[in-house]
């Protein structure tokens, strides 16, 4: 054999070897932005001998159900005040590896142009988990429009609303599901991921909506048993690198807004 023919030959073992060797880690994640995200630094964790698998999942819980039963390696949707309503209910023990970005939380409407124009008994539609129910009830509160009882906090339900002076009927729904029925109520909160999907845009569309000094930090999730393995933590080096910093600014407008 010649000396080309060779080298030709050991540079594709040493390739076949790489992909022999690559650790596969699995992750599940919503459409947007997290599993475009996710996508986004694939090539980089290829580079350095970890191949990334994102499923797609459109709900709240299956995410933390694959991870908690070992079916995925881990999930990237939520942030931590779900995550420890999730491990409380379902006596899951998944944990934090890292925190990503925050997704200004927001209300919207096809009726209505601002919120001075809510007619008295309009219809409010709001994620019916127990934490962005609560989330969104706050929001509500701070634009003036409800006060919740005394001690009131991201757990909170319309049964905690003590005062409701345009007596606004509340609707508890699917968080996926609230773009879908924008038009059939006078204002949906939304969670920014469920409403970049539907083409909204957050910053522009919102009538109210948090700030970026919002406290619900995005997280990439994992189990006690795999949370510091070597593959999950160049994952998530990755999603906190200055690329991903400059890819968020970009590409999300202020709708999504990094927490590193």
């Amino acid at each position: 054999m010649s000396f080309k023919k060779a080298l030709v030959a050991l540079a594709a073992a040493s390739v076949f070897s790489a992909a022999v060797s690559a650790e596969k880690l699995s992750v599940a994640a919503t459409p947007v932005p997290h599993a475009e995200l996710l996508e986004f630094v694939k090539p980089q964790l290829a580079e350095q001998g970890v191949e990334l698998d994102v499923k797609v999942f459109t709900d709240y819980i299956q995410p933390n159900v694959q991870v908690d039963q070992k079916r995925m390696d881990a999930n990237f949707f939520q942030h931590q005040p779900y995550l420890d309503e999730f491990n409380d209910g379902r006596g899951t023990s998944l944990v934090t590896v890292a925190g990503i970005h925050v997704e200004p939380f927001g209300a919207y409407s096809n009726k209505i142009k601002s919120l001075d124009e809510l007619k008295n008994g309009a219809t409010i539609a709001i994620p019916n988990d127990p934490t962005n129910g609560g989330r969104a009830l706050l929001l509500l509160q701070k634009a003036g429009l409800i006060t919740l009882k005394e001690g009131s906090k991201i757990t909170a339900t319309p049964r905690d609303i003590a005062d409701n002076p345009k007596k606004l009927d509340f609707k508890e729904l699917e968080a996926a599901t609230l773009p879908r029925i924008l038009g059939q109520v006078d204002v949906a909160l939304i969670n920014t991921n469920y409403a970049l999907e539907a083409g909204l845009n957050p910053s522009e569309d919102a009538l109210i909506i948090e700030g970026s000094e919002s406290p619900y930090v995005n997280i990439l999730v994992a189990r006690p048993d795999n949370k510091d393995s070597d593959a999950m933590q160049k994952l998530a080096k990755a999603l906190k690198s200055d690329a991903v910093r400059d890819f968020i600014k970009e590409k999300y407008e202020g709708a999504v807004v990094p927490a590193f």
